[in-house]
């Protein structure tokens, strides 16, 4: 029997405006993982997750969530060439047409990082899903994933990547040859056909998640840039009027690293409000960090310390409707790990912070998400299976 979450959950504090934190029970199988979770135009969230099939097959599936549970699960796709890998992760969207999309990685060879993307749009509510297709036409047996998905406008589905096409090799970080890793972007129709491939940044970090959405003026790609002399602080692009914009940094913490810290940021836009949460280890001092715009990401305001201490970073963060961000982060707790989220209000006041699961492993737990529709902010995370619990409505 499943325990309940109540047993092992703290109580929110009425400093955030929410009670207590009930779990939703998943229709998630045993040994099921690397949950995402998003909410769409319409409200509705959407719960997707990599399950193992009885062969050695893994499947990508999703469920709707429906008065308080979730509703049984569809299967996207499935296949037994898949790459299955815990920081990289397949995805789900909802675009303002009322289509759906998917995303999952595909080997494209025998080097232990050889895989591609690969995409699939439904138009029926997930009853049936398209051919997938790939955003990159390199055809290199590198790295291609980390990938955000979002609403490029007309019916169009942006997506953008991390490509190793430039390495020269998919062997691994440790044994690439030739040049660094990009950010890439490109647009796919709803007839699967590639529009708009673009070169977003020529250097990035290796292996740290992309996180992008969807402001008034136009989407925003977050991501972990790469100098010529290792500093990978936490750099945006935004897109207005068709066009991209060169990278900037969102703020200067000065993170100097020879390898990926396999540690990426978190986005969510509300008109013209931005807001970005990362991790950074500058100066050997774990901090997760939370930075506000209100001009669409043009700019940013001071950078705000969120944790408490001991911070592990995997972060993610939405916005409420009063200007203030949630911000959830794994924080180390002696031998093991808690799930914890702080409200933040737009002057950069911090609510006292919350613990939602109290120990669990690193690599257990992942990289937890959450998702908001109307006052209901849902949280997923992995132990021993893929798990939500909601957060009571916040005023």
């Amino acid at each position: 029997m499943r325990r309940l979450l109540l047993a092992t959950v703290a109580l929110l504090t009425s400093s955030l405006g929410l009670a207590e934190v009930r779990e939703i029970l998943t229709p998630a199988g045993p040994g099921s993982g690397q949950p995402n979770l998003v909410a769409a135009p319409d409200g509705h969230i959407y719960l997707s997750w990599l399950e193992p099939r009885a062969d050695s097959g893994v499947r990508l599936r999703f469920a709707i969530r429906e008065g308080d549970g979730w509703s049984a699960p569809r299967t996207i796709a499935e296949g037994a060439n898949w790459f299955v890998n815990w920081a990289d992760f397949p995805s789900m969207t909802a675009l303002p047409d009322g289509s759906l999309a998917a995303h999952w990685l595909v080997k494209s060879g025998d080097g232990t990082y050889a895989y591609d993307v690969h995409i699939s749009r439904s138009f029926d509510g997930g009853a049936t899903w398209s051919v997938p297709s790939a955003p990159h036409r390199d055809g290199t047996q590198t790295e291609h994933g980390f990938v955000s998905l979002f609403s490029a406008g007309d019916g169009l589905l942006g997506a953008a990547w991390l490509d190793g096409r430039e390495t020269g090799a998919g062997a691994g970080v440790h044994e690439r040859r030739g040049g660094a890793m990009t950010l890439r972007y490109a647009a796919l129709g709803r007839d699967g056909m590639l529009r708009a491939e673009t070169l977003l940044d020529a250097r990035v970090c290796d292996c740290c998640q992309t996180a992008a959405a969807v402001t008034s003026e136009g989407p925003v790609v977050v991501f972990r840039d790469r100098s010529p002399e290792e500093i990978r602080d936490i750099a945006i692009v935004r897109r207005r009027h068709g066009l991209w914009s060169q990278p900037r940094t969102v703020a200067r913490d000065g993170w100097k690293i020879h390898g990926c810290p396999v540690n990426g940021p978190s986005v969510a836009a509300d008109g013209r409000q931005v807001a970005v949460a990362w991790f950074t280890l500058a100066n050997e001092q774990p901090r997760v960090k939370l930075a506000l715009s209100r001009d669409g990401g043009a700019t940013f305001g001071p950078a705000i310390v969120v944790d408490d201490g001991q911070p592990l970073g995997r972060v993610d963060t939405l916005l409420l409707d009063d200007g203030s961000a949630l911000v959830s982060w794994l924080e180390q707790a002696g031998d093991a790990n808690r799930l914890r989220v702080r409200r933040v209000s737009a002057d950069g006041s911090l609510a006292p912070a919350i613990t939602v699961v109290p120990a669990a492993t690193v690599r257990a737990n992942a990289f937890p998400q959450m998702a908001r529709a109307d006052e209901t902010v849902v949280i997923a995370w992995t132990d021993e299976r893929v798990r939500t619990a909601t957060l009571p409505p916040i005023p």
